[in-house]
């Protein structure tokens, strides 16, 4: 389960048969700044991080996304870990599986401490998103509220007709969108009450001065083209129209206009993916790449790599970005091996470049490559690596270099990486265990340059970027 889009509308038709293409000009004809990136707060609950504001926004972060808020399964028993071999004791996928969609949950707390948080953020600049999920409901059916089951007309109402059958085949668009992912019980997310009662809870978050979403598994809630669940009186799929504020339902409709928010949808890279129709509602994460990088980390090289290519047919601006997520960290510890220093190298490389937009997933406190889930606690704030000194350095070397073209490149058999910016600037990456040396062309003007972090030197001369990297690090130049 994954998270974030962009989105700014140019025009909207109204038309009431047209197409989405028509009624919405796509993420890819907008021009996005490039100069953001997003602290994915995981499993940080709402007082840590309004505590936690201030350093958040020195380390040079524009956007942090909250783990999901809506009432979720709650288990008797419940010990609040991010981990237990017993599962009653606390999992952090808990929130993954909602109850009913009002804000408040065991893990990040309460609406009023949502709003002290909301509070914090406005006064250090920073804006808050949200992880969302409206495609389903928790494992224990008879968990969901009263209120939610009476709100789309009966419970066999709330699911498609097939929703509580598991997905057998996740390349199959029929099943993709209209059974449980996951085994995941698969809401009926084109019932118009089910909308409605939904809208209103984007609302009341967006009234607390929510200015972004993240959409899980947004590839399950189909788009027009997808299969259709006749068999539950659904005539059309018409739930991005209505979370995109295209369309009003039964009088309720997104009370910000959808060009102010930052909104992205897990859409994972995978086959019969309808990639381009969801980019006319919403940004997509760009899960490929990602796997890249991580090869490209084992490897402690670039050599081999196409490391320019995006890896997606969505148009580059529009793409979330990452180095790992929490699902890579958390399911299959994906990514979990690969050590702090070694992601560090990563984020430098991703952040410096011109497109996507960079989100830094924060591991859990304590956290090391043999005790994943270190102190194990939910609600705390993660280990110091978001603002490590050449994290926040290369966060506000993004903004500064805003609009200036990049141009990448390797040396040193491709353990080598620097990222140049025009003339303005230039980010350095050492991928390997050992010192590496630097010998790359440069648009920087001749002269010296001291590293923005460590004070160190490197030499322009007749077009050519020449210095000594330390074993796993990297180093911001800037005129």
């Amino acid at each position: 389960m994954n998270r974030y889009i962009t989105m700014t509308i140019a025009a909207l038709i109204a038309a009431g048969g047209a197409g989405a293409q028509e009624r919405l000009t796509k993420y890819s004809d907008i021009h996005p700044s490039g100069n953001e990136t997003i602290l994915h707060a995981w499993s940080w609950n709402f007082p840590t991080i309004a505590k936690n504001m201030k350093r958040i926004a020195e380390a040079g972060y524009s956007m942090v996304q909250t783990s999901p808020v809506q009432q979720c399964w709650n288990p008797e028993g419940s010990k609040g870990m991010l981990f237990s071999e017993n599962e009653k004791e606390g999992q952090w996928y808990f929130y993954y599986q909602p109850t009913d969609w009002k804000i408040g949950n065991q893990i990040v707390g309460n609406k009023e401490q949502m709003r002290q948080m909301m509070d914090s953020a406005a006064k250090y600049g920073v804006r808050i998103i949200v992880d969302v999920l409206p495609n389903h409901t928790a494992f224990d059916i008879d968990a969901v509220s009263d209120d939610l089951v009476k709100a789309a007309g009966g419970r066999d109402k709330l699911y498609h007709s097939q929703g509580l059958n598991p997905v057998q085949d996740y390349n199959d668009r029929l099943q993709c969108t209209l059974w449980g992912s996951g085994a995941l019980p698969d809401v009926n997310t084109e019932n118009k009450d089910f909308q409605k009662y939904y809208m209103q809870f984007v609302n009341e978050l967006l009234d607390l001065g929510v200015r972004g979403f993240r959409y899980d598994t947004a590839k399950h809630i189909g788009v027009h083209s997808d299969p259709v669940d006749t068999a539950s009186g659904v005539k059309e799929n018409d739930f991005w129209d209505v979370a995109t504020g295209q369309k009003s339902v039964k009088g309720v409709k997104l009370n910000v206009p959808y060009e102010d928010l930052f909104v992205y949808g897990e859409v994972l890279q995978d086959r019969n993916v309808p990639e381009k129709e969801y980019e006319e509602y919403f940004g997509q994460t760009a899960s490929g790449y990602g796997h890249m990088l991580r090869e490209m980390l084992e490897k402690g090289s670039a050599e081999g790599l196409d490391i320019k290519d995006w890896r997606h047919s969505a148009s580059p601006e529009t793409l979330t970005t990452w180095v790992e997520s929490h699902d890579t960290y958390c399911n299959a510890h994906e990514s979990a091996a690969l050590t702090d220093d070694q992601i560090r190298t990563a984020w430098v490389f991703l952040t410096a470049r011109d497109k996507g937009t960079p989100l830094f997933f924060s591991r859990p406190a304590g956290s090391t490559r043999k005790n994943y889930w270190g102190n194990n606690r939910l609600g705390e704030a993660g280990n110091d690596e978001y603002f490590h000194p050449e994290v926040s350095a290369v966060n506000h070397f993004r903004a500064e270099m805003a609009g200036q073209p990049e141009d990448i490149q390797t040396c040193s058999d491709g353990q080598v990486i620097a990222v140049n910016r025009g003339k303005k600037g230039s980010a350095l990456i050492n991928l390997s265990t050992l010192s590496r040396p630097l010998d790359v062309s440069t648009s920087l003007p001749d002269g010296t340059y001291r590293d923005r972090v460590y004070g160190k030197e490197f030499k322009v001369r007749k077009g050519r970027l020449t210095g000594l990297l330390a074993p796993r690090r990297t180093y911001i130049l800037q005129r």
